[in-house]
């Protein structure tokens, strides 16, 4: 049985737009540190080996947003254990995984399947939807300006 989905109160929406808003801040400043620390250790050298460079820069940025979902995850599973703020359809007690995999929809904006937002936790996923979306095209942004400095004027030696 599904279970019921919770009366949350202008209180409870009120302290999920502030958790979510707090959570985008932490990843926005998350991102930027990471990008500011990528632009410097690669920024305005120049690398022998480019594909070495780029693949490092790539693997960076997937382990940011790795850490950025696994922000609001622990925010989902944390609002979770709250009464009448929400919960997440398809599960009966979220775990900690499933928070971050909740998230992983969300910021990606894949979709929500087995498990998804209910009550006051959809201002959360919505948010971190709008926040996802801007972080992954801002890594993208990142990684064509890094490639195209990178890979000026180089020949196909590489």
């Amino acid at each position: 049985m599904i279970p019921a989905s919770p009366a949350a109160g202008l209180g409870g929406y009120a302290l999920a737009a502030l958790v979510a808003a707090l959570v985008t801040a932490l990843v926005i400043l998350i991102h930027y540190r990471g990008l500011e620390w990528l632009a410097r250790r690669f920024g305005g050298r120049r690398y022998r080996r480019h594909r070495s460079a780029m693949l490092a820069i790539i693997f960076a940025l997937l382990g940011l947003h790795v850490l950025e979902i696994a922000c609001y995850g622990v925010a989902y599973w944390g609002m979770d254990q709250l009464p009448g703020i929400g919960l997440a359809r398809g599960v009966a007690d979220i775990s900690l995984f499933d928070g971050i995999y909740l998230s992983a929809m969300a910021y990606s904006t894949v979709s929500f399947g087995d498990i998804s937002p209910d009550g006051a936790l959809r201002v959360m996923a919505g948010m971190e939807a709008i926040a996802g979306l801007m972080m992954i095209a801002w890594s993208a942004s990142f990684t064509y300006l890094e490639m195209a400095r990178l890979w000026q004027g180089r020949g196909d030696s590489e």
